[in-house]
């Protein structure tokens, strides 16, 4: 066990807090819901950027590079001033949802490099420009750009020309779980010297200004410690914290409160505000910081000029050693000096220990940096995320029922909620929410690195203070009530999985749990999303935003509703893994086969809606196409397929379950409900294998699709012309490029076409787009589901990949095809380029930026280029899985030189 499985262990024990302090702050507070708390519910407007270095948040906290403790009390962050800038550099700036000709996107370049799961080694880069940064050219040039436009990146601006920028490296390392060393290195990277103002800042969340009596914490400069500047942090549960400084610098400190008369005219309580540092420092307005330094915010400024090519090296500690026992904890009495440095080569050789027992000896070198960069991301993306909604409500003048009734706000139906919780973010600066089936996405490549943080995770979204009374999952602070895809039963039954291969054995009290308060949010599934009672269900845009031609969520311009072919197939999967924890819990407790008995016939009877005996023009099947699709149901009963061919078609796929033969004979029980349904309701189970017969290895199968029509859905899903892209399977067909799917109603045009990039409208928010772009987590849902058809079909089923080629693959073959092509996105080719970056030169070309990944949130159709949320490793950071899964028993340099050299024939017409 090396080091920080120690450590890991330790914190699972309760031994050590190691998890204690980590990188919990947010990237971007403002602009959120939980802070916004106007009439009309525009977050964005409320609380813009612009206010942020003036405004005293209520419910979180955000900054650069930071750090707090896990109820986020104290928090730790870099603030940066080149002498350009109208304003410090204290967080990451983007484009709000209406400033973005594709919404919302931070213009920053920034990443996330290594971290162990304890956070005891930590390592970010931020790149700051020396010229003063363009916020107003990006504002206005990107509102004026079209959606069909490209996007202005701050690249575009010439602001990094010539190399005129700084590289900022900071490092974090934990002596102990409360001993944080910090190391700053930055380097010059431009041809002149450049002079740098840094300011490590460190603040305490503002709890005392929203509730009388709420005790105030407190910063004071502390001049015990001999030789160093030492901030002291008090505060009422924390306790006693001291920020170390090595070298000379000067502190500043003011108060972490709103700065009333710059924003809205109205009077200070006190003169030392918010941004009475950045007003010092920027301004030169000296009295806007307090001489006796104490406060509640504090920074050390540096002022640092830097030769070219040149770099500096800053060193802080934040510790709960005070002044008086410096000389019994640390050499000489010195928080500094060569011990510091040893601790922190030490901790980065312990990662490297960690990371080398995790990637694949044969991954080669790009591959396991693209993996250890992919998990990093997973671990930076952890955040306090704190919203007592029904203190919020009250907060927007809504007392009790009768108010929540008459009141628009929203999320007035999850007064029951308290989120106080580290959770893994989809994206700190444009998503720094939680979004429920991201997250169970995440859990999946997190747990190869901290499996109980991941088994957290999932339990957390199933705890009474984030489930509705009612079963319900909670979505996204937007809207809480909106439907996310019921993907947690399958993370739940993959952790198991994971856990008994890693360990021995599955947590079984675990399963139980999430088993049971599973079965409230399916039985609110079937009560709420199938409205006729006919196991069609619909359950709107289901986290693929634009991918239908009407926008899902919201009243149908031709009335009646959406037989939704996703939202069906969706409850296919979310039954069959319901039967695979019941029976998995059978083995250990028989009582559980009647509930699995319950799922299979569930399952049975929803695959009979979406493909009933005979050809019928209502149901989603369509027998000529050989294709789901979602059919439109009018008013007056008439019914239409909308033969958009997209991943809604596909999913099907990935709906099954395999028994293994010794299951078969534990399980009397279950096994004879399934006989006497073969026998009793033959039309269940005439189109779909259903447990009754035996395949290789004597195992049995239960999917939605039969040998036929899985070789027909296959046909098109590996079709280079339709869904196979080099990097993926592209969410809707290359086909209606030349084939758009177009739909009259009332005199309005609706239609679908094949976009491989960014959304061409507006629907929810216009920022993403399921119209042709590959997304991680649907190829991932699919790579599973043919591994699990493989398990059952094995190598004597193989079917043409890509389709029309000649080659014949099995279903595991072709699930590691599929996730070559996806790691493809990320990897050097043949002449050192990366797809992700696209035309990007600077990225694909410069040596100070080219190995640095971001794992962005969908990716170009045709030709991989990063696309979305850019710091998205949440469930983009399912590569990790992959290259973990595949890389130990494949070549992976020789593989991907042989998918490129098969694009390079197919391109030239050779093939």
């Amino acid at each position: 066990m090396n080091p920080e499985q120690k450590r890991l262990q330790e914190a699972h024990n309760k031994q050590d807090p190691w998890h204690r302090w980590g990188p919990y702050l947010s990237e971007r507070q403002w602009g959120t819901v939980r802070e916004d708390y106007s009439k009309n519910g525009d977050a964005w407007n409320y609380f813009p950027h612009d206010h942020a270095r003036s405004r005293a948040y209520h419910w979180g906290e955000d900054g650069l590079a930071g750090l707090s403790d896990d109820q986020q009390q104290l928090c730790f962050a870099l603030a940066l001033w080149n002498g350009r800038d109208p304003i410090l550099k204290e967080r990451l700036f983007g484009l709000t949802n209406s400033e973005g000709n594709h919404g919302e996107d931070v213009k920053e370049y920034y990443f996330y490099l290594d971290s162990t799961p304890t956070h005891s080694y930590m390592k970010y880069l931020y790149k700051y420009p020396q010229a003063a940064y363009p916020y107003d050219d990006l504002v206005q040039t990107n509102r004026q750009r079209t959606p069909n436009d490209f996007e202005y990146e701050l690249l575009d601006t010439g602001i990094f020309d010539d190399d005129r920028y700084f590289d900022l490296f900071v490092e974090y390392a934990k002596e102990s779980p409360e001993d944080i060393l910090i190391q700053i290195t930055v380097h010059n990277r431009g041809p002149e010297e450049a002079t740098l103002h840094l300011l490590p800042t460190l603040w305490f969340r503002n709890t005392w200004a929203w509730a009388d009596g709420t005790p105030k914490p407190d910063l004071k400069q502390d001049g015990a410690a001999k030789g160093h500047n030492v901030i002291a942090a008090n505060h009422p549960t924390l306790g006693k914290r001291f920020l170390y400084v090595a070298g000379e610098a000067s502190l500043l400190f003011t108060e972490n409160e709103t700065n009333n008369a710059r924003l809205f005219g109205g009077s200070n309580a006190s003169p030392y505000v918010k941004d009475g540092i950045n007003n010092a420092v920027v301004n030169g307005q000296s009295d806007a910081v307090n001489p006796t330094q104490t406060g509640t915010k504090a920074a050390v400024h540096f002022e640092l000029a830097i030769a070219p090519g040149q770099s500096e090296v800053i060193r802080l500690r934040l510790t709960d050693v005070g002044p008086d026992t410096l000389s019994k904890t640390y050499p000489a009495g010195d928080p500094f000096g060569a011990h510091f440095d040893k601790l922190v080569q030490t901790r980065c050789a312990e990662a490297d220990a960690f990371y080398a027992g995790l990637i694949p000896d044969k991954l080669p070198p790009d591959a396991a940096n693209v993996m250890r960069q992919a998990l990093a991301g997973m671990l930076w993306g952890k955040q306090f995320y704190n919203y007592d909604v029904m203190q919020w409500l009250n907060e927007h003048g809504i007392e009790d029922r009768s108010d929540q009734q008459r009141s628009p706000v929203r999320n007035k139906e999850w007064f029951h909620m308290v989120n106080s919780d580290i959770i893994s973010m989809p994206d700190k600066w444009e998503y720094p929410w939680y979004a429920a089936w991201d997250l169970a996405f995440h859990t999946v490549a997190l747990s190869i690195v901290d499996l109980d943080f991941a088994k957290d995770q999932l339990q957390l979204m199933l705890n009474e203070r984030y489930l509705h009374p009612n079963g319900q999952i909670p979505a996204y602070e937007w809207n809480f009530s909106d439907v996310n895809p019921p993907v947690h039963a399958w993370a739940v039954l993959r952790l198991y999985a994971i856990e008994k291969e890693i360990r021995g054995e599955g947590d079984l009290v675990f399963l139980q749990d999430a088993f049971h308060k599973l079965m409230l949010n399916f039985n609110w599934w079937v009560n709420r999303k199938d409205p006729n009672n006919t196991d069609v269900f619909g359950g709107g845009f289901l986290g693929l935003d634009n991918i239908g031609v009407f926008d899902r969520s919201a009243p149908l311009p031709t009335g009646g509703h959406l037989e939704q072919s996703d939202g069906t197939a969706w409850m296919g999967f979310f039954a069959s893994s319901m039967l695979q924890i019941a029976l998995e819990i059978s083995l250990h407790d028989p009582s559980y086969q009647s509930m699995a008995s319950r799922f299979f016939e569930t399952f049975l009877w929803i695959y009979n809606a979406m493909d009933q005996i005979g050809e019928r023009a209502d149901e989603l099947w369509d027998e000529e196409d050989g294709f789901f699709y979602d059919v439109l149901r009018l008013p007056d009963g008439r019914a239409a397929r909308l033969k958009v061919r997209s991943l809604v078609g596909l999913l099907p796929l990935a709906a099954s379950a395999v028994l293994q033969p010794d299951e078969v004979k534990r399980l009397p029980q279950f096994m004879e409900r399934v006989g006497w349904l073969v026998e009793h309701r033959p039309e269940l189970v005439k189109n779909i294998p259903a447990l009754a017969e035996p395949g290789i290895g004597n195992r049995r199968l239960l999917a939605m699709l039969d040998e036929t029509k899985l070789r027909r859905v296959l046909a098109r899903m590996l079709d280079e012309d339709e869904f196979f892209s080099p990097y993926g399977i592209r969410s809707i067909s290359r086909v209606h490029q030349e084939q758009p799917y177009v739909v009259h109603v009332g005199g309005t045009e609706y239609r679908v076409d094949y976009l491989p990039a960014e959304s061409n409208t507006g629907m929810f928010g216009g920022n993403s787009n399921w119209r042709g772009p590959v997304w991680f987590p649907m190829n991932f849902i699919l790579i599973r589901g043919l591994l699990n058809l493989h398990a059952y079909y094995g190598d004597e089923f193989t079917v043409e990949c890509p389709t029309g080629s000649g080659r014949q693959k099995t279903l595991w073959q072709v699930s590691q095809e599929l996730a070559l092509r996806l790691a493809r996105i990320f990897l050097q080719d043949g002449e050192g380029r990366r797809p992700v970056y696209g035309a990007i030169n600077k990225f694909q070309t410069d040596p100070h930026w080219r190995d640095y990944i971001l794992f962005h949130e969908y990716f170009h159709g045709d030709n991989g280029a990063g696309l979305g949320a850019n710091h998205q490793t949440g469930w983009t950071g399912l590569v990790a899985e992959l290259l973990q899964m595949y890389g130990s028993i494949t070549n992976f340099e020789a593989a991907v030189e042989t998918l490129a050299a098969r694009r390079e024939k197919h391109k030239t017409g050779k093939q």
